[in-house]
């Protein structure tokens, strides 16, 4: 198209604009609405996962090897073999371990830590914190972040004093500690008293770095080590490395580790949460899509005179075609570039007051600061102006078959008299099921995102087809008005198309959302069910990292099961176990898997909720069961085995079965507590649950048992009935966006059908005033536009709750195991989707319906006499 034909179009578009500034105005909103969530959702996600791997690999240091063992370490006698070895220039050895501290001074602040207390107890606040001990000497060369600082008035000798500790930006304001003043860090059930004399500058989340031997000491790890970080000397080739590795003889459970590795974990632990955070946005973007299609459609049908007009003084089809699309791409590249903003405003107020992951806890302890890249940038507003594109495709396709003979005399086109070829939509449906049977690609449902596009558009493109057959099974009516009712929509089927078009995608996500969340919902409860027999719970800290510090003794879980109220307690030890390097750590489970409540002899079958049933245990052999998650990410399953790292060791165990866990994304192992102290002569203990006689006041149980402890704060509980509703109501305000959505894509859909509707009668606006001059009345008009539509709407009801329950299936059988790996049973919730689709259905029929009573004013009536 030349450019000065292209620029005087464009003039020609800018003046339409300008008449009809609300609906351009809406188009441009619906894009710039998709283009900020999803850009946000991007930005927020993307700098927390920044800000978080630096971190990381400020405290890993810039080594050419990491030798890491388990959190309960190995011999440090190792270390001389690696740092005294010929092909190693520097070698540094780091004892790591989380625990819990509270600060100088710190103010004993009233904090109502159970849901069940019906009074505040005044309890000291415990903050989790990261202990690094290291050798000063050393540590500067390969991790130089973690080298303590003395603090001004210190002596230069400082950081080789066992009793002195070094405070990173963040656990200085957390703990609200300085130099010179005292912090505390829990051992146990004891706390253990130190002196700032400094400070480090690693950031991220609170971090306390001390010398190795007062770590080990202080923690009663003497001898032992967590992990040794290698530089090489120049020119070492890595034959001669892994020759250098084998020399060493190190403890089989000792991992070899990249340098990379510890930030491909970290990227690792949230990747698929993000993507598919990510593409719950781009939901917004696609259906905006839509609006875009309604409203260029009804754009095309009023300048129809204009379009055929500019035909016969010679503008090309072609050229016809490009302009439509050339208006498309300026009102997504306004929406884009609107979006982009927005969405970096609310991802600058997200980061400042709300996680740096949206709530999913991936990156605690963090407050990440604004991170843009313009590659993405592009790709987010390339994203805006494609949508836009998209969805006007169809109309600038109607502008360019425009016949402009017969749009000038206001005939429109002719209906097809053929039915409609429901092959493209064969196609796209049988691709979206065979798409979604193939395996994740690096972990992540694309194939199965894939599935979900090309069923929806399948469903679109079925449309025409589905409007056939419906009136095909219909039987034709007998009065003269429902009969041309009948006909108009039978010959007008393939504009059903622009009609219901929005209605089929939006129904057919909301059904889908409706049956996803669903399902989630009663598996969750149900797990919980199984999950939660005992009556009270309590635990020594929140993750299983902690509690390698702060773990409570037999002779408490003793003391508690003597305390009045109390029936039963069953005690177990949760720890982290890293199976491989690249992926986050698995949690261990050490508990009685042998007896039930009463101390009868049970099967697991009635203790874990198993998936299928439980190989029987063998004689000398160690048995495990695991989650589907460890099922899915290590490629185990019932009788095959698997190699733990307990102690220095590597030991095999078979695994007897699978269960569902809906609370450790990467996956947990159950041992019997007897074959994991009898391995490991652990017996610590990290939580306990509780059942009560009957009538017990729970309030007062949970003080008698903090009564038993030197700090009462070192211990949290929750009733099962909390816990319950708690994670409900968790799961409820996770999901909430969902409903939002659902609302934002069936708003969207209605108001295509008013625009697609509109653009249509405008199109035929002689037919409805040759029916009034006919005698048809107002009133009859109407009722056949609404009669027409609602055979159309029918259609496209029926199509969407279709697609929306095939998608459903791959949401729920497909991506949901992909990308966290839980299963669930397909749930259908019958009655509200019914109620959905009648609630569709019935509004679609009311916005057709009023947007048809233009059409048949006094205008139309007076159109008729342009041909006379």
């Amino acid at each position: 198209m030349p450019a000065r034909l292209l620029l005087n179009l464009l003039g020609l578009s800018w003046r339409e604009w300008r008449h009809h500034p609300w609906r351009h105005g809406v188009a441009v909103l619906a894009v710039a609405l998709g283009v900020a969530l999803a850009w946000s959702v991007h930005l927020i996600n993307a700098s927390a996962l920044a800000e978080f791997s630096s971190a990381v690999r400020a405290v890993g240091g810039e080594p050419d090897l990491v030798l890491r063992a388990q959190r309960d370490g190995f011999d440090d006698a190792s270390f001389e073999r690696v740092a005294l070895h010929a092909s190693v220039q520097m070698a540094s050895p780091v004892l790591e371990l989380e625990t819990y501290g509270r600060g100088h001074g710190d103010g004993a602040e009233p904090v109502k830590t159970d849901a069940t207390n019906t009074s505040p107890e005044t309890l000291t606040k415990r903050i989790a914190i990261r202990v690094f001990g290291v050798d000063a000497l050393r540590v500067a060369s390969l991790s130089p972040q973690l080298l303590p600082q003395p603090a001004p008035g210190e002596h230069r000798l400082a950081p080789f004093d066992p009793q002195a500790v070094f405070l990173n930006a963040a656990a200085g304001k957390q703990l609200g500690a300085t130099p010179g003043q005292t912090i505390q860090l829990q051992m146990g059930l004891g706390w253990q008293s130190l002196r700032v004399a400094g400070s480090v500058a690693a950031p991220g989340g609170p971090l306390v770095v001390m010398d190795l031997a007062g770590a080990q000491t202080t923690f009663d790890m003497t001898g032992r080590i967590s992990r040794i970080d290698v530089r090489f000397k120049p020119a070492i080739a890595a034959n001669e490395r892994s020759a250098a590795v084998v020399s060493w003889a190190l403890p089989p459970s000792v991992q070899t580790v990249a340098a990379d590795d510890a930030a491909l974990r970290v990227s690792n632990l949230s990747r698929a949460y993000r993507v598919n955070l990510t593409v719950l946005a781009l939901v917004a973007l696609f259906v905006g899509a839509f609006l875009v299609f309604s409203v260029v459609s009804l754009s095309v049908a009023q300048r129809t005179p204009a379009l055929a007009l500019l035909g016969v003084l010679g503008l090309a089809r072609g050229e016809r075609r490009q302009w439509v699309l050339i208006e498309c791409a300026a009102l997504g590249t306004v929406g884009s570039g609107l979006g982009l903003a927005v969405g970096t405003g609310l991802a600058a107020l997200a980061l400042r007051w709300l996680a740096g992951d949206l709530g999913g806890g991936y990156f605690p302890g963090i407050a990440p600061s604004l991170q843009f890249d313009m590659t993405w940038l592009m790709v987010f507003g390339g994203l805006g102006v494609a949508a836009a594109v998209m969805g006007g495709w169809l109309p600038a396709r109607q502008a360019e078959r425009l016949a402009p003979a017969l749009a000038l005399k206001g005939l429109g086109q002719r209906g097809a008299q053929r039915a409609p070829p429901a092959w493209p939509a064969g196609v796209l449906i049988t691709l979206g099921v065979g798409l979604a049977f193939v395996p994740p690609v690096a972990g992540l449902p694309l194939a199965a995102y894939a599935a979900v596009a090309a069923l929806l558009f399948g469903g679109v493109a079925l449309i025409p087809a589905g409007v056939h057959g419906l009136l095909l099974m219909s039987p034709a009516p007998r009065s003269a008005s429902a009969l041309l009712t009948f006909r108009r929509a039978y010959f007008q089927r393939h504009t059903a198309l622009a009609t219901v078009a929005g209605v089929v995608a939006s129904l057919a996500l909301s059904v889908a959302l409706t049956v996803m969340v669903a399902s989630f919902r009663t598996g969750v409860a149900d797990w919980l069910t199984s999950m939660l027999p005992a009556d009270l719970y309590a635990r020594s800290a929140a993750s299983a990292a902690a509690s390698e510090q702060a773990w409570l003794s037999e002779s408490f879980v003793r003391a508690a099961a003597n305390v009045p109220g109390v029936q039963k307690v069953q005690a177990s030890r949760s720890r982290s176990l890293q199976l491989v390097p690249s992926l986050p750590a698995v949690v261990l489970l050490s508990r009685d898997l042998t007896h039930d409540m009463s101390g009868r002899e049970a099967d697991p079958q009635t203790l874990l909720p198993l998936v299928g049933a439980a190989l029987p245990a063998q004689a000398g052999e160690l048995g495990i069961f695991i989650t589907e998650a460890v099922q899915d990410l290590y490629q185990v399953g019932p009788g095959d085995w698997l190699e733990l790292p307990l102690g220095e060791q590597l030991v095999r165990a078979r695994v007897r079965g699978v269960w569902r866990d809906f609370a450790r994304q990467f996956g947990a192992i159950a041992i019997d507590s007897l074959d994991y102290q009898k391995l490991t002569g652990d017996k610590k203990l990290s939580d306990m649950a509780l059942w009560l006689q009957p009538g017990a006041d729970i309030a007062a149980i949970q003080r008698s048992l903090r009564a038993l402890l030197p700090d009462p704060s070192m211990i949290e509980f929750a009733a099962t009935r909390e816990l319950r509703a708690l994670s409900l109501r968790i799961f409820d305000r996770s999901f909430a966006v969902t409903y939002y959505l659902q609302a934002v894509a069936i708003v969207i859909g209605l108001v295509g059908v008013a625009a697609s509707l509109s653009a249509q009668v405008l199109a035929r606006r002689k037919e409805f005033g040759l029916l009034a001059h006919l005698g048809f009345t107002r009133s009859q008009v109407l009722t056949i536009v609404a009669g027409e539509s609602g055979v159309w709407l029918a259609a496209g009801v029926l199509l969407g709750c279709a697609m929306g329950l095939a998608v459903s299936v791959v949401l729920v059988m497909v991506v949901n195991p992909q990308s966290f790996h839980w299963r669930m049973p397909l749930v259908l919730p019958w009655w509200d989707l019914l109620a959905l689709c009648a609630a569709v259905l019935v509004s679609g029929v009311a916005t057709a319906t009023l947007s048809a009573r233009q059409a048949t004013g006094r205008a139309a009536v007076l159109s008729v006499k342009e041909d006379w």
